[in-house]
């Protein structure tokens, strides 16, 4: 019946204290596991842990076993069994399946799957493995992860193709190769960013000294076909010293370094503060997509009075949040954050809507025409993502209120982003009857050239410039010398900031045309704004 097995077989027995070999099978012989017990590698090896199954109670047991030297070390996976209810007997059964073959193809397979085909180097999840084996808790001060990202590497793939692409990876590869010390780790993390893992004794001083040798080694262009590509790169860098966690938190550490040395244009070292800022953003990001997904955001308003006559003639809507915990997040904290990760296109669309229900409120309460604009900031990125004159067009048909109505307050930065757009989007706008302010005049990128051809009518002073102008006098001229473009171009102005009657007085003296500020009021909720409206205007 043994010889039917077709895996190495054999019959143990215990006799006179000794192991012996009651059968074997011809696999078994073929394996060179021995004939007698004198030559068998199984009893050699094995010979304790059979005895100790023969005197314990199992009647069966499985485990690996591997047997030879590294280079042809074979793998076989191991069972005892005896007769079931026979503990007693001084017999078994030991079969041995060879898995050397398959482990071989899994090791073969794993490391194929560690390595990145193009450049030779280990790839994210080997750099990884690497980092798991050779950084422990007790020596992790004694590391560090430096990432290197291409700069607009996307320009030659672009340009040139996928091939020459391919070509200046693997040789940046080799440089960056050449750049480091001998028992530093070199990986392809994936597209055009590198990992590295140094051994530092003094930890910014050795990394910050890898670090320049990299920048030297790319300074050379590299010849590609006819062209001579120059490549920059930006790093990041973590120590292991700052990580007191998952060694994998040194390459997501490092990496968010380089996303801030993309913005520098310098080496940056991971700092705790600067991740918990970006984690804390993340927070907001998350449960901002909830509250305006949810109906949780508010709109408040802030009077726009006319100087000449004092009488309200618009308000300037303001988005507002409280969380669900109860605080009040401010604008300037939570609208960064809604631009970087694009929730302010949903916010923006959501904030128009709201105006326009607003102003339709209004106007049915008023029996007829409010009588007031209300003017809505409209960011860079929807202006330049959405398509906001059909947007507008639907809210003032759905709610059934007049283009005339509307204020749309755009920013320079808005315009010089992307300037033939966002000139044909403003002309659509205008289409629709709608008032257009540039806001924050001033503070960036001022082209007069835009001034003269868009469609602008109205300038919103900032309020930098405003507050505190009556004791300076460089603020003042500034000022005047707004009014004076505005007169010329044919433009009405707001001075934003205004907090007190001189401040008011001043600014009507020099021309401008209207105020906004906590002098007339605070934002309002839109009861109250209302309200406020009816008994200033009245």
């Amino acid at each position: 019946m043994l010889e039917l097995l077709p895996v190495p077989a054999a019959v143990v027995q215990v006799l006179n204290d000794d192991l012996h070999f009651t059968a074997i099978n011809k696999p078994f012989r073929l394996a060179g596991l021995g004939t007698t017990a004198s030559d068998s590698p199984l009893f050699r090896l094995l010979g304790p842990t059979i005895r100790d199954f023969l005197e314990s109670e199992k009647t069966e047991m499985e485990f690996a076993w591997q047997i030879g030297e590294q280079v042809d070390r074979r793998r076989f996976l191991v069972m005892f069994a005896r007769e079931l209810g026979d503990c007693s007997s001084r017999f078994c059964l030991i079969t041995l399946v060879d898995q050397t073959g398959e482990l071989r193809t899994e090791h073969s397979l794993r490391r194929e799957m560690a390595i990145d085909s193009l450049t030779g180097l280990a790839n994210r999840s080997g750099f990884g493995d690497v980092l798991e084996a050779r950084v422990e808790p007790d020596t992790a001060a004694r590391f560090a992860v430096l990432v290197v990202n291409l700069d607009r590497f996307s320009r030659v793939n672009a340009c040139l193709g996928g091939i020459a692409g391919d070509e200046l990876l693997i040789s940046v590869a080799r440089r960056l190769k050449g750049a480091l010390r001998g028992h530093d780790i070199l990986a392809r993390m994936g597209g055009d960013e590198f990992g590295v893992l140094l051994a530092v004794e003094d930890g910014y001083a050795d990394a910050a000294q890898v670090a320049r040798r990299i920048q030297s080694a790319l300074v050379t262009p590299f010849r590609l076909s006819d062209f001579e590509i120059r490549v920059d790169c930006s790093i990041g860098i973590a120590l292991g010293a700052e990580v007191s966690g998952d060694t994998e938190d040194l390459i997501r550490h490092a990496q968010f370094a380089v996303k801030r040395a993309k913005k520098s244009g310098r080496v940056e070292f991971y700092q705790t503060r600067a991740f918990d800022i970006a984690r804390e953003q993340f927070g907001i990001e998350t449960d901002l997509r909830r509250a305006i997904e949810n109906g949780e955001m508010t709109l408040s308003y802030q009077p726009i009075l006319d100087f000449a006559s004092g009488r309200i003639v618009s308000f300037e809507a303001l988005a507002r949040w409280t969380t669900d915990s109860g605080v009040k997040l401010s604008p300037d904290v939570f609208i960064p954050v809604a631009e970087e990760s694009g929730l302010i296109i949903p916010l923006g669309r959501w904030a128009m809507d709201e105006a326009a229900k607003t102003l339709a409120a209004w106007n049915a309460q008023s029996g007829g025409d409010c009588g007031v604009k209300l003017a809505v900031n409209l960011s860079a990125i929807q202006l330049q993502r959405d398509n906001v004159p059909d947007l507008v067009q639907s809210l003032l048909e759905r709610h059934g209120v007049a283009g005339s109505s509307f204020t749309l307050e755009l920013t320079e930065s808005a315009i010089v982003s992307d300037p033939e757009r966002i000139s044909q989007t403003m002309l659509a706008l205008k289409g629709l009857g709608t008032t257009l302010a540039m806001d924050d005049f001033g503070t960036g990128y001022s082209n007069l050239a835009y001034l003269q051809k868009l469609p602008i009518d109205l300038l919103k002073i900032d309020r930098s410039f405003v507050t505190g102008m009556l004791a300076d006098r460089d603020k003042i001229a500034i000022v005047r010398a707004v009014l004076g473009l505005a007169q010329a171009l044919g433009m009405q102005t707001t001075a934003e900031g205004v907090e007190s009657i001189e401040l008011s007085q001043t600014l009507a003296a020099l021309g401008c045309t209207y105020g906004q500020g906590f002098f007339y009021a605070r934002p309002l909720m839109q009861e109250d704004a209302y309200d406020y409206l009816v008994s200033r205007n009245a």
